[in-house]
């Protein structure tokens, strides 16, 4: 595992603008599609989203950091953990979350506003929780991570769409209203060419490390849906809550993840392959769940 460290993945620059790109397209899509009246029952219920917020941005992480501890994985794959960690929720958690037959005003909202705040709460988790693992410390040392760079570049590809996104639904209602499906099919193809121009520059690492990679991203992954599941059976929550708190805790924004990796830390195999894989699975693991979860009344 040591060649990891030097591995650097194949990524040209025009792929790098694709990623960026249809997550812009991403966000924005979600944007047109907010509404108010989902953020109303905040007011109404704010244990609730506080809990998802919670789960999200402090107990993943806390989680990562301990199987981390546990596991004592290679100090970029620990990096690339915790980076998926400190990302907000991705894009799909509403899709599922309606399959899931949960709470999908909660899901928005907790997609939207945990999309808002990344720009903050993404960097900070991910230097804090990313120093408590003492070989990966040590990899950050050795990179010249510049934080306002980092937190300028999560806020232009990710808030800022989403801030155009919704002054074009309070300002052009109906052009959103008929034009926020274009936007989510052609963000989603965007993406699916993307991750195919990936694993095809870097099919050869992907093959020879998936036997390592796929136990621990499953592994970390089910943990995270068993904790935002977890979070709301303590809290005594209506299934329907349970449901949504763990799919938006088990779908992370890997994208941004791999935006970051390639931007800040030229595409380091180690992390990238970990986010990449994350990307994929969680899709599936999120789409089994939800599909259980909409043929089940209760659990």
């Amino acid at each position: 595992m040591e060649e990891l460290d030097t591995i650097r993945l194949n990524f040209n620059p025009k792929s790098l603008l694709l990623l960026n790109v249809s997550l812009g397209f991403i966000m924005y899509g979600i944007s047109l599609d907010l509404k108010w009246q989902d953020f109303k029952f905040l007011r109404k219920a704010p244990l609730v989203f506080f809990l998802g917020m919670l789960s999200q941005f402090f107990l993943l992480p806390l989680a990562t950091m301990i199987l981390i501890q546990v596991l004592q994985p290679h100090p970029g794959i620990a990096l690339g953990m915790v980076l998926v960690a400190s990302c907000p929720g991705g894009n799909m958690s509403n899709f599922l979350t309606y399959l899931a037959k949960g709470n999908l005003p909660l899901s928005i909202s907790l997609t939207a506003v945990s999309t808002l705040m990344a720009w903050i709460l993404t960097p900070l988790n991910f230097y804090l929780w990313g120093s408590f693992y003492e070989p990966s410390t040590a990899l950050l040392k050795k990179i010249d991570l510049d934080p306002i760079s980092l937190i300028l570049t999560i806020f232009s590809i990710m808030v800022l769409p989403m801030i155009l996104g919704g002054l074009t639904n309070k300002l052009f209602p109906k052009f959103a209203d008929k034009s926020q499906k274009y936007f989510k099919w052609i963000s989603v193809a965007l993406l699916f060419v993307f991750i195919v121009l990936a694993l095809k520059s870097n099919w050869i690492y992907f093959i020879k490390y998936i036997q390592y990679l796929i136990w621990l991203v499953l592994l970390h992954n089910g943990l995270a849906l068993i904790i935002g599941y977890s979070v709301g059976w303590i809290a005594s929550l209506p299934v329907i809550d349970r449901k949504t708190l763990s799919i938006e805790t088990g779908i992370q924004n890997s994208g941004l993840g791999l935006v970051l990796i390639f931007t800040f830390f030229g595409g380091m195999g180690s992390m990238a392959l970990i986010a990449a894989w994350w990307g994929i699975w969680h899709l599936i693991s999120g789409g089994l769940i939800a599909l259980y979860w909409s043929r089940t009344k209760s659990i």
